[in-house]
């Protein structure tokens, strides 16, 4: 699976998810893309999954007719995400193209 970090998810975090192609914003050059833009870039760059910590996300983009998924984390401190690893790495087998997810802490 080809997954897309927001700007503000910890790049170590990547390390956490074997087996998947973890991408940065920061890395594909897209850090200074508003939301709605870099969710668009990563899908026409054939990303299945965009990773953020971004809880408002929902409220601020329409998601509707999005083929890309998405996955909101609860935090984007690395210490936090490392204790629900396993949950990460069940919703990232799970997920479907266009589905929208938030995992919660505990």
């Amino acid at each position: 699976m080809k997954i897309l970090f927001d700007v503000n998810m910890p790049h170590p975090l990547r390390q956490e998810l074997p087996g998947h192609e973890v991408f940065t914003a920061q890395f594909q050059g897209w850090a200074e893309l508003e939301n709605g833009d870099l969710i668009t870039a990563a899908e026409k760059a054939g990303f299945d999954v965009f990773v953020t910590a971004d809880k408002n996300l929902r409220y601020q983009q329409n998601l509707a007719g999005r083929k890309i998924a998405i996955l909101v984390l609860p935090t984007n401190k690395l210490k936090a995400l490392r204790q629900i690893t396993s949950s990460i790495r069940a919703k990232l087998d799970a997920i479907k193209p266009g589905e929208y997810f938030e995992i919660e802490l505990g």
